[in-house]
């Protein structure tokens, strides 16, 4: 069995036009526990009624506060949990009723942001490698034969590494590691959980660079979560920006920077670090904590928080909606002619700044 035979990715069943993930509707609601006295309880409503697509050979950025069901949503589609209510169909097929978990595995891989902790300390690192093509059939010679080859790709050498343990890596060789076990079955989508955030800056810029080197050699398709938006422009097409629990805005990568429509998509850029003293943020650009997922406001959620809600954004929910640029679709009054909202007629030639 060749090395080409043994990394290849599972057959496009769809072809280039059919998304490779298509997520429909998804929600998940955990149940809180009660306090004192059996009081309080209550639903988190972690990820309400998430919609969105990635199309193959995509990199897709999920961006958003703490607690905004980034990380929920990447378990929901991998099967770590499943979900309350919605679809997630992965290149035509449904996941659950057309597509096993198994199946799943052999498409879908992910990377967490803890590289020790992904690791079990007992194994071996080209043990931990081979683990999940043995599991899968492979024979334990070709399974090693394939970990070896992958901790070439990832840039470590196999003969000084695959005998080795966790606790003798540093934390940019374990997560190295941890792409080369996400990348042993050959998937098709990885999704990225956060999964340079724990390195210092120079580790951090190989890996991206690694990534990137990967996606283009094994015709990958990323998922990538992070809360560093300088990182998400750098390796992302299109961004994803949720809050508490909901879309808020997505459109491809320079759209978004050049011209965000969400008041909160807004706020999280005019908040990113710069190295211009002259543009130092003086004023926090937005204010206060989320409101609580297990009673979120009625309407916009954003509008206990938004500077330029008003009566229509307590009222009603805004739906995602075109801003007239392709794939560009944000959830906000101001946008919606027909919504009520004061800015709304002005808002396609004066945006609001909020920075």
């Amino acid at each position: 069995m060749s090395a080409a035979e043994t990394l290849a990715p599972v057959a496009d069943l769809g072809g280039p036009q059919q998304p490779l993930l298509d997520v429909r509707a998804l929600s998940k609601h955990f149940a809180s526990r009660r306090g004192l006295f059996g009081r309080g309880g209550g639903v988190v409503r972690a990820v309400d009624a998430v919609s969105f697509a990635i199309g193959k050979n995509e990199v897709v950025g999920i961006v958003g506060e703490s607690g905004c069901g980034k990380s929920t949503t990447a378990r929901l589609i991998i099967g770590l949990i499943a979900p309350d209510a919605g679809e997630i169909i992965f290149d035509g097929e449904q996941i659950g009723s057309e597509l096993s978990l198994r199946d799943l595995r052999r498409r879908v891989q992910m990377v967490f942001q803890d590289s020790y902790a992904s690791l079990n300390p007992r194994l071996t690192v080209g043990e931990t490698i081979a683990f999940g093509p043995r599991v899968h059939g492979l024979a334990a010679e070709a399974a090693r034969d394939r970990a070896h080859g992958l901790l070439r790709k990832v840039g470590l050498d196999p003969a000084l590494f695959a005998g080795r343990y966790p606790h003798e890596l540093s934390g940019g060789q374990r997560q190295r590691v941890n792409i080369a076990r996400a990348l042993a079955l050959g998937p098709r989508l990885v999704i990225l959980d956060e999964a340079v955030s724990a390195l210092d800056k120079s580790i951090e810029a190989q890996v991206l660079n690694l990534l990137i080197d990967l996606k283009a050699e094994l015709d990958l398709t990323y998922l990538f979560i992070s809360h560093d938006l300088h990182v998400v422009r750098f390796i992302s097409d299109r961004v994803i920006v949720m809050y508490l629990g909901e879309v808020v805005e997505s459109g491809p990568v320079e759209a978004l920077w050049s011209d965000a429509r969400h008041p909160y998509t807004r706020a999280l850029l005019a908040a990113m670090p710069s190295l211009d003293p002259d543009r130092r943020t003086e004023e926090a650009p937005i204010t206060g904590d989320p409101p609580n997922p297990i009673d979120p406001p009625p309407g916009c959620r954003f509008h206990t928080r938004c500077p330029f809600a008003e009566a229509v954004c307590a009222a009603k929910a805004p739906a995602l909606m075109s801003t007239g640029t392709v794939q560009h679709q944000a959830a906000c009054h101001m946008i919606d002619p027909a919504s009520g909202h004061s800015r709304a007629t002005a808002v396609a030639e004066d945006q609001p700044d909020v920075r």
